[in-house]
């Protein structure tokens, strides 16, 4: 059932309490801390001006960092809370003070009490609250006790059952979705619930075992899976080639067999690199490589090499498969995109991406937003997710506990 957003309810004058993603990278400056890439506080945008728009009260909340319960000056969304003045263009006020502590809740419910429609808060890092990763219901109780709505619009955030994300809108008023989580749910959901046809599916990285509840998931509905990254040596090795000393998880083969025969039976066109760059030596603290090779297709890895990338013939036969799509989705990098000499095919794959127009893309989150963006093709796909985790286990299950949490719109046509 679909959730109701900020545009089904009322706002004029209303206590709005939206649970965002503020979780920014920061860095010491002058002995201050600063925010060094506010593009998820610029995310939040279209949502707040919504909010200040309709004239509410709009109450922001967050978790910064992992200050594991505990006060952390280095952790405080004062700076954050001073980023979106910035880009707002206005004063933001913000509340370091407890509300568990009753001098605390009152400084903050005073403050919102003189909060005039358009008025923007922060609240302090939900975090600094040993109960807000627990769930904890006497936190949820007092962030609700704050609102007249509760709006979250932190899908990064929503895979995790916390205080101020799952408990909090089982107290609230009202629980509604903010736009951002609203897009999430409409690109993974419901663009992928029905795709357009070849759905393509791209997916990468380390490991197996992340992602093969959404391999499992996506088979039931992808006429193609395209297989990178260092999980594609678990299916070799699952299926008897030379991997060499590359990244492998042996006590997942089983499971990797069993993706490729159930591909097999669905009829998924599931294909693996044919060849592979290669180096004798990967140092990823320092980003360095030692001697590069690579292996032509139908050859195995030598002992003593290890893949760290896919091969130009891997790169054509992607390039082929993405080209006729009319569905993409995306979801981790194709080799060490992080070193240039290991970069060549995550950036093709992102090349090929941009360059089918006639295809929706959605690109899943995490490594992958970050490896579009360094390739200069995320202004050409259609859709970016902003949750790493929350992408994997949303595009597993269908659903998250931030998101379950939320108000459902009626299935009939009364409007409610």
């Amino acid at each position: 059932m679909a959730k109701k957003t900020i545009k089904d309810v009322e706002l004029s004058g209303k206590r709005v309490l939206v649970r965002v993603d503020f979780n920014v990278p920061l860095d010491e400056k002058d002995g201050a801390q600063v925010v060094t890439d506010d593009t998820r506080i610029k995310e939040t945008l279209p949502t707040l001006n919504y909010l200040m728009d309709a004239g509410a009260k709009v109450i922001l909340m967050s978790h910064l960092g992992r200050p594991k319960g505990k006060p952390d000056p280095k952790q405080s969304l004062d700076v954050a809370a001073a980023k979106l003045a910035d880009i707002l263009g206005k004063s933001v006020a913000f509340v370091g003070d407890s509300i568990l502590e009753p001098a605390g809740m009152e400084k903050v419910t005073n403050t919102i009490s003189v909060m005039k429609s358009g008025d923007v808060l922060v609240l302090e890092n939900t975090r600094f609250y040993p109960g807000e990763e627990k769930n904890d219901e006497v936190l949820a109780k007092a962030f609700a006790s704050l609102c007249d709505v509760y709006v979250n619009d932190a899908f990064g955030s929503a895979h995790r059952a916390h205080s101020s994300t799952e408990a909090v809108a089982q107290f609230a008023p009202v629980a509604v979705s903010g736009l951002l989580m609203q897009k999430e749910l409409q690109f993974l959901g419901d663009e992928l619930e029905n795709p357009a046809r070849p759905f393509v599916v791209i997916l990468g990285g380390a490991k197996v075992s992340d992602k093969i509840k959404v391999i499992d998931r996506l088979l039931e509905k992808a006429d193609t899976i395209l297989i990178g990254g260092a999980m594609a040596y678990t299916f070799k090795a699952a299926l008897g080639e030379s991997i060499g000393d590359s990244l492998c998880e042996h006590d997942k083969k089983d499971i990797a067999l069993a993706a490729l025969d159930k591909a097999k039976k669905r009829g998924v066109k599931f294909l693996l690199p044919v060849d592979n760059t290669l180096t004798d030596h990967l140092d990823f603290a320092a980003k360095k490589l030692g001697a590069i090779s690579a292996t032509k297709p139908g050859e195995g890895i030598p002992d003593g090499q290890q893949g760290v990338d896919i091969g130009p013939e891997s790169i054509q036969l992607f390039n082929a498969e993405i080209a006729s799509a009319k569905t993409i989705l995306w979801n981790g990098p194709m080799g060490v995109f992080e070193i240039k000499e290991s970069a060549k095919g995550t950036f093709a794959m992102a090349e090929a991406v941009a360059n089918n127009s006639s295809a929706k893309s959605i690109i899943g989150g995490g490594d992958s937003v970050k490896a579009i963006k360094k390739s200069g093709f995320s202004d050409k796909v259609t859709f970016m997710s902003t949750g790493g985790g929350a992408s994997l286990e949303f595009l597993e299950s269908g659903t998250l506990p931030g998101v379950e949490a939320l108000d459902s719109k009626c299935c009939c046509s009364c409007g409610h």
